[in-house]
């Protein structure tokens, strides 16, 4: 009896310490409607690349395509979080080790972003999607560090899916929709199961 209270007490404190150090309120049904959203955003920015009526404006329309869907992406994830934290009876607020979650996710994808607009102003188009892929990879391996650690496995999935994609020709849609798609869709099936559905089954 005794043993079994010392272990539900140094679970108890490992939960706290994990919770004070981490950020473990991010939704998997976030990713998937994020995956849901960049699927969606693929289908249109195909169509404005097969349509010689848009080639004047297709950069433009691509770039403003990408910003909307980034933008659009942020945000769910935010409210999904929020959402989350809230029912798990955490606290969502913008402190330390969300600054420092939201400094090492960022720095690649800015850095990234730069490139891609560089390559995009030299006319460097089809690079642009295995940058894409390869820093997002790099971010999400560095958000690894301040959430649920299995992110990382996302991460290197996009990083591969960008090396391969670099080495191609012709296909950089394709793994666009892939990574940023597809493996956004299932990954948020598998940590729905793994993780929400276990909390949803606890409170039952």
């Amino acid at each position: 009896m005794e043993n079994k209270e010392v272990i539900n007490t140094l679970s108890e404190i490992r939960n706290m310490m994990e919770r004070s150090t981490k950020v473990l309120s991010l939704s998997g049904m976030s990713a998937v409607v994020v995956g849901i959203f960049a699927i969606v955003a693929a289908v249109l920015a195909n169509h404005i690349i097969e349509n010689e009526w848009l080639h004047v404006y297709k950069v433009r329309s691509l770039m403003i395509l990408a910003i909307t869907l980034f933008i659009i992406c942020f945000m769910t994830i935010l409210l999904f979080s929020k959402r989350k934290a809230k029912k798990n009876g955490l606290r969502f607020q913008f402190d330390r080790t969300v600054q420092k979650m939201l400094w090492n996710f960022f720095l690649p994808l800015i850095i990234g972003g730069v490139l891609c607009v560089g390559l995009i102003y030299q006319g460097h188009y089809g690079l642009t999607s295995s940058f894409m892929l390869i820093f997002y990879g790099l971010a999400l391996i560095n958000l690894s560090n301040f959430t649920f650690s299995n992110i990382k496995y996302l991460g290197y999935v996009q990083l591969i899916l960008g090396l391969i994609d670099f080495l191609m020709v012709n296909h950089s849609l394709l793994f666009w929709m892939i990574g940023f798609g597809v493996c956004h869709v299932v990954y948020g099936i598998i940590f729905y199961f793994k993780y929400e559905r276990k909390e949803k089954g606890e409170e039952c």
